[in-house]
């Protein structure tokens, strides 16, 4: 009797230069799921008759219908390379823009990527946008261009264009590569036909190849085209099984954990290199301490919370006692797995480099570090896009409002993009997310899977406030008893500083000791020396910066501080909305001598009313987030796009004809998009497509900042003419 796939998987994952983890992601519908259903085929984990039909990896009934993938979803499997065996890891993501948190997250648990590509669509707004995700996390691409059979079937293409068509993708994705990679990777990770790192082929009909594969087994060109003409292509899933050819470029171009720890690790884990959770981390050594990195958490009815993620140091086993660096909690692990599709193998125990499951953690969220005692965690992950609209939602039946509170929990931890807050004046619940189909998707999850009545409201725009110039003298904020002084000032962040911050250069959180490489990014972003080391914490896109000097008692209230930074950056001035591009700076303190009467019910107040004091004197304003999107459709439909585009608000930004279809790029506000969708259907006969490109957040118009501003504040059970600086 044949080994099992979960033993095979337990024997190889002790050798950790014969794992590879990767994820497959692509723009929407450019075929991953079926790559993925095929790679389990080949590795003999599901039938070849059911492979790109079943969507293995879609087991939630709103993907099977809606044919998209929502989560991403892991598996281990086994490939065997002319007698050596790889354990791969692999993760399927979403491709829809609404779900791009999970790429975001899955990234961190991975080495390598393999991007998929259309070979008719060519490069699209998502498929940069994974591109990005990836190279931000040192995730190492190769790419598969999908769909070739559409390009002899459908579009009758010669050798010649085909091969020119192929050409135009790689060399766009290669500038990519090097326009989005740090400096030393964007020469080193390009794309090259030559080394088998492009592989070509049909996920539907089963076949890929590479360079390399065809020279091996002497298949040309002519051969795979001729195979369609004459209705041949059966054969050559049999002559090039696409599990073969890709399973084999990744592990010959993907590194191993050993090899991308070295790199990925300085990345991602700001704590001391020289720590003893440093060497191990940077070794991947099994034997050292123990560093696991939530990525994904998954309620299951039967086994409860389920946190996958990678181990990228030490060995996890059954029982062991174990710390949430981020909750500060310690506990005793539980249950480990394995993965295997829908299926989850229970293990004793997993060496560093894999992709792991763990059982019975309670309150952990994606983005936890789990260590052995306390320890630096790794950097938070941040996502690219952030949540734009959000609507309210209420249990139909008051007694399911207790029911209701646990399942928004449940939620939010499952997909981490989705904000969820708790109105204190109001009482209702508010869920933040990417767009309107993310938000639909949570809703039918809580009607359909948690079997609760609930009813939403209309859905909201969620604006940023910032400020417009310096707030000129120094603004105190006063304690309650009248003991401690905070004095600040606030600036709007340089354009480079912005710019650095969003395209992820500066990682988000807390400054607690000497860090060489954020004071080097902060300098690049056209910071001085000695202002770089003094910047305190960077939330949100907003940034703290302590301009005091020779201050005793510092030390003590800098934590609260910071909180307090964190607060109003969360509700700002105006209209309690978030803040971005804020400089906040600390210009002096005038503290009580004994500690009792610096506590935080005296701190806080003095803090929140200096920052927000500051703010009101620099010309705060509301921006609006705006969203830049990609119009598809046929040429005729040319006029229709960009009258929707201006009727919108918008902005209409480039338009190309590419053959019998029109490419529209417009800009339009959030607040005018909704129903976007249906009315593209309508004005196209059913036949446009659009698709984000970027998100930003630009000025509100004028005559529209009070107006948007009393609707908030109305909304919020604010005072609409109350003093914002309170």
């Amino acid at each position: 009797m044949g080994e099992k796939m979960v033993d095979k998987v337990t024997r190889i994952m002790n050798k950790p230069e014969s794992i590879r983890n990767i994820v497959i992601c692509a723009h929407i519908d450019h075929g991953k799921t079926t790559l993925t259903d095929n790679l389990l085929s080949g590795a003999g984990m599901m039938s070849e008759e059911l492979a790109g039909k079943q969507l293995a990896m879609d087991f939630h009934d709103d993907e099977q219908e809606r044919g998209i993938t929502i989560d991403s979803a892991a598996v281990s499997m086994v490939h065997d390379v002319e007698g050596e065996e790889f354990l791969i890891n692999l993760i399927d993501t979403p491709g829809h823009v609404d779900f791009g948190g999970d790429v975001t997250r899955a990234m961190r648990a991975v080495d390598g990527a393999v991007v998929l590509c259309c070979a008719v669509e060519g490069v699209m707004p998502q498929t940069e946008t994974v591109l990005r995700q990836a190279l931000k996390e040192r995730v190492k691409p190769i790419l598969f261009i999908n769909k070739v059979d559409r390009l002899m079937k459908e579009l009758k293409l010669t050798p010649e264009s085909m091969q020119e068509r192929f050409m135009k993708t790689i060399a766009h994705v290669n500038k990519l590569i090097k326009d989005i990679a740090e400096e030393e990777y964007g020469d080193k990770w390009q794309v090259n036909v030559q080394d088998g790192s492009v592989c070509f082929g049909s996920a539907f009909h089963n076949w890929a190849m590479s360079i390399d594969y065809m020279e091996k087994k002497g298949i040309k060109f002519s051969d795979i085209i001729s195979a369609y003409e004459n209705d041949t292509w059966q054969e050559l899933k049999k002559k090039a099984p696409l599990h073969v050819v890709l399973l084999n470029a990744v592990t010959k171009h993907h590194p191993n954990p050993v090899d991308s720890q070295k790199y990925r690790i300085p990345k991602i884990w700001h704590g001391d290199k020289e720590s003893a959770l440093g060497k191990s981390l940077l070794s991947c050594d099994s034997n050292g301490k123990l560093a696991f990195v939530v990525t994904k958490v998954v309620v299951d009815p039967q086994a409860g919370e389920i946190a996958a993620g990678r181990l990228f140091s030490g060995t996890m086993k059954k029982g062991s006692e174990i710390y949430m660096n981020v909750k500060k909690k310690a506990m005793r692990t539980q249950q480990i797995y394995v993965y295997n599709g829908a299926k989850r193998e229970i293990v004793d125990g997993v060496p560093a480099g894999n992709i792991i499951g763990l059982g019975g953690l309670k309150d952990a969220y994606p983005g936890e570090t789990i260590t052995q005692e306390p320890d630096e965690p790794f950097e938070k992950i941040s996502h690219i896009f952030e949540p734009v609209i959000t609507k309210s939602i209420e249990a139909k039946n008051p007694s399911d409002l207790p029911e209701l509170a646990k399942v928004l929990v449940q939620v939010s931890k499952e997909d981490p993009s989705l904000v969820i807050e708790i109105n204190q004046e109001t009482g209702e619940h508010l869920m933040s997310g990417m767009g309107e189909l993310h938000l639909e998707i949570i809703e039918n999850r809580v009607k359909e899977e948690k079997g609760l009545e609930i009813q939403t409201s209309e859905p909201i725009v969620v604006y940023r406030e910032t400020i417009t110039k310096n707030s000129g003298p120094q603004f105190e904020g006063k304690s309650p008893n009248k003991h401690n002084k905070v004095y600040f000032t606030v600036e709007p962040l340089s354009d480079e500083m912005k710019m650095a911050l969003k395209e992820g250069k500066l990682p988000q959180g807390r400054i607690k000791k000497k860090d060489q490489d954020l004071w080097a990014s902060l300098e690049a972003a056209g910071m001085n020396s000695k202002k770089s080391r003094k910047v305190r914490d960077i939330f949100n896109g907003n940034m703290l910066v302590d301009g005091t000097r020779g201050i005793v008692h510092i030390g003590e209230v800098i934590e609260m501080i910071m909180d307090m930074f964190e607060n109003v950056m969360k509700l700002g001035p105006i209209a309690r909305e978030p803040c971005l591009g804020v400089k906040v700076t600390i210009e002096d303190l005038k503290l009580h001598e004994d500690a009792i009467h610096r506590g935080p019910a005296q701190f806080y107040p003095a803090v929140r009313m200096g920052i927000r004091g500051a703010m009101s004197h620099a010309n705060p304003l509301v921006f609006e987030p705006v969203q830049t999107m990609r119009f598809e459709a046929p040429s005729e439909y040319m006029g229709e796009i960009s009258k929707l585009i201006s009727n919108k608000r918008g902005q209409l930004l480039d338009m190309k004809q590419e053959g019998e279809t029109v490419v529209v790029i417009g800009k339009m506000p959030v607040g005018e998009m909704f129903g976007l969708s249906s009315e593209l259907r309508s004005a196209t006969g059913g036949r446009g497509i659009s698709s984000l490109v970027d998100q930003n957040f630009e000025r509100l118009p004028g005559e529209l900042q009070q107006k948007i501003v009393g609707q908030i504040r109305n909304r919020k059970g604010l005072k609409v003419d109350e003093d914002q600086s309170e």
